[in-house]
C-alpha cells in the first residue's frame, strides 16, 4: 500500500485540525509567553499592562451594539406560522431545560472541586450589588429609566430584553419592517467584523495582560487553570455521553439511543475539529434526517441551536463564574447567588455563540453583570480557549438530540415510525 493510503488521511486530518484551531493555539501560545515574561520580570512586568488594557477597552466598547444587533436580528428573522411557533416554543423550553441541567451539574462539580482554591486576588474591589430590596433589585436589573442608559455595558440585561422586543416588533411589522430587519442583519455583520479586527490584536493584548497578572500576583494563578481543566474535561465528557444518552432515550427509548449514537459521530468530530457549531450544521441535519426527525423540525432547531443552544458553553460559563468568585475571595454559596450564576451562565451561553475568538462577549457579560474588575476578562479568557474543543462538540451535538426531543413532543412516542415529509403543516 502506498504511503498516501496508509498515512495520508490521518496526516491530512491533523493538518486540518491544526489549521482550524490555529488562532486558539496562537492565543494560548501568547498567553504562555506573557506568563513566562511575568515569571521572569515579576513586578516589572506591570509596565506592559497598558497594552492589555487597550485590548480590553476595545472589546468593552463594542459589546453593547454587538449584543443588540445579534439578538434583535435573530429574533426579527423568525417566521410566524402556527407550526413554527409550536416548534420554537418547545425548542426554547428544551434548550432552557438542558442548559439548566448542564449548569446544575457544573455547580456540583465546582462545589466538590473549587477551581481557584488557594489563589486569591485581593487588590481590586468587586462592585457592590444594587442597593434596595428584592423588588428594587429586580427592577434595576431588568430595566432602566432612560433609553441612553441602555448604551452601557453595566445594563446588559435591559439591553437584551430591549433587543428581543425590537426583534419581535420588526418581525410583526411584516413587509413594512423588512428594510429595518435588513438593517439589523447588516449591523450584526458589521460588528462581528469589528470584533474580528479587534481579535487580531488579541495575542499582543492577552500576552501583555498575563505578563502583568503573573508578574504581580505570582505563578500560582497558572496552577488554578490546571485545577479548572481537571474539573472541566471530565465533567464535559461525562455530560456528552451520559446526558445525551438520557436525552436520546427520552426522545425515542432504546431505538432513539441507537439511532442517535449511530449517526452523530461525523457531526461531533467536525464540530471538534473546526471549533464551530455552524460548520457542523450540514452533518447535523443529515444525521437528524437519518434518525427520522421531520425536516421542518430539524431545519429550525439545528440552525437556531447553533446560535443559542450552548450546553458546553453553559458548563464553561459556570466554571468561569466559580473561578472568579474563588480568585476574588467571594463566597459562592446561597440560593440567590447560585440561581443567579445559573441564569447568567445560560445567558452567557447564548450571547457567546458565533463570536470570533472564543466567546469574549459571553465573558464580558459575566464580568459586567457581576461587577468584576476589567482584568477579570483577561483571566477567564484563558479558560475559554482551553475548553473550546470539547465545549463546541457538546454545543453542536446538543442541537441534534434537542431536535429529537421536539419531534417526540409534537408527534408522540412513535415519531420515528412516521414518514418525515419535506414540509409539515399545523
Amino acid at each position: 500500500m502506498s504511503k498516501e493510503t496508509t498515512g495520508g488521511p490521518p496526516v491530512k486530518r491533523t493538518q486540518q485540525l491544526l489549521k482550524s484551531q490555529r488562532f486558539s493555539l496562537i492565543l494560548i501560545g501568547s498567553i504562555l509567553l506573557g506568563s513566562l515574561a511575568g515569571v521572569l520580570l515579576k513586578e516589572k512586568a506591570a509596565v506592559v499592562k497598558p497594552l492589555g488594557v487597550i485590548f480590553l477597552n476595545a472589546l468593552f466598547t463594542t459589546v453593547v451594539p454587538l449584543v443588540f444587533f445579534s439578538i434583535s436580528s435573530a429574533v426579527a428573522g423568525m417566521a410566524s406560522s402556527a407550526r413554527l411557533f409550536k416548534i420554537l416554543g418547545w425548542m426554547l423550553l428544551i434548550f432552557a431545560a438542558t442548559g439548566v441541567v448542564a449548569a446544575v451539574i457544573m455547580l456540583a462539580g465546582v462545589e466538590l472541586y473549587p477551581p481557584a482554591k488557594g489563589v486569591v486576588l485581593p487588590v481590586t474591589q468587586v462592585a457592590p450589588a444594587r442597593p434596595g430590596g428584592v423588588g428594587e433589585q429586580i427592577v434595576g436589573t431588568l430595566t432602566v429609566p432612560d433609553f441612553v442608559q441602555l448604551l452601557s455595558k453595566q445594563n446588559m440585561l435591559p439591553l437584551i430584553i430591549f433587543a428581543v422586543l425590537v426583534g419581535l416588533a420588526t418581525s410583526a411589522t411584516g413587509e413594512k419592517g423588512r428594510a429595518f430587519a435588513a438593517l439589523l442583519t447588516s449591523g450584526n455583520e458589521v460588528f462581528m467584523k469589528i470584533i474580528s479586527y479587534i481579535m487580531l490584536y488579541a495575542p499582543v493584548g492577552l500576552a501583555a495582560y498575563f505578563a502583568y497578572l503573573v508578574g504581580v500576583f505570582g505563578p500560582g494563578l497558572l496552577g488554578s487553570y490546571l485545577r479548572a481543566m481537571i474539573l472541566y474535561y471530565p465533567v464535559c465528557i461525562l455530560y456528552f455521553f451520559i446526558a445525551f444518552t438520557a436525552y436520546a432515550y427520552l426522545a425515542g427509548r432504546a431505538r432513539g439511543v441507537r439511532a442517535f449514537w449511530t449517526n452523530i459521530p461525523a457531526a461531533a468530530l467536525t464540530a471538534t475539529a473546526t471549533g464551530s457549531s455552524f460548520a457542523a450544521i450540514p452533518l447535523n441535519l443529515e444525521a437528524a434526517n437519518r434518525v427520522g426527525v421531520p425536516k421542518d423540525i430539524s431545519e429550525v432547531v439545528i440552525p437556531i441551536g447553533a446560535t443559542i443552544h450552548m450546553d458546553g458553553s453553559v458548563l464553561a460559563a459556570l466554571l468561569k463564574i466559580a473561578f472568579l468568585f474563588g480568585l476574588y475571595n467571594m463566597p459562592f454559596s446561597g440560593f440567590e447567588t447560585l440561581a443567579l450564576a445559573v441564569g447568567i451562565s445560560l445567558l452567557s451561553g447564548v450571547v457567546m455563540s458565533g463570536i470570533p475568538g472564543g466567546g469574549f462577549t459571553g465573558e464580558i457579560l459575566i464580568v459586567t453583570l457581576y461587577g468584576f474588575p476589567p482584568e477579570a476578562l483577561a483571566i477567564i479568557s484563558m479558560i475559554g480557549q482551553l475548553v473550546d474543543p470539547p465545549a463546541t462538540a457538546v454545543n453542536s451535538v446538543g442541537d441534534n438530540v434537542a431536535s429529537m426531543m421536539v419531534a417526540r413532543v409534537l408527534h408522540g412516542p412513535k415519531w420515528m415510525d412516521r414518514p418525515a415529509p419535506a414540509q409539515e403543516r399545523a
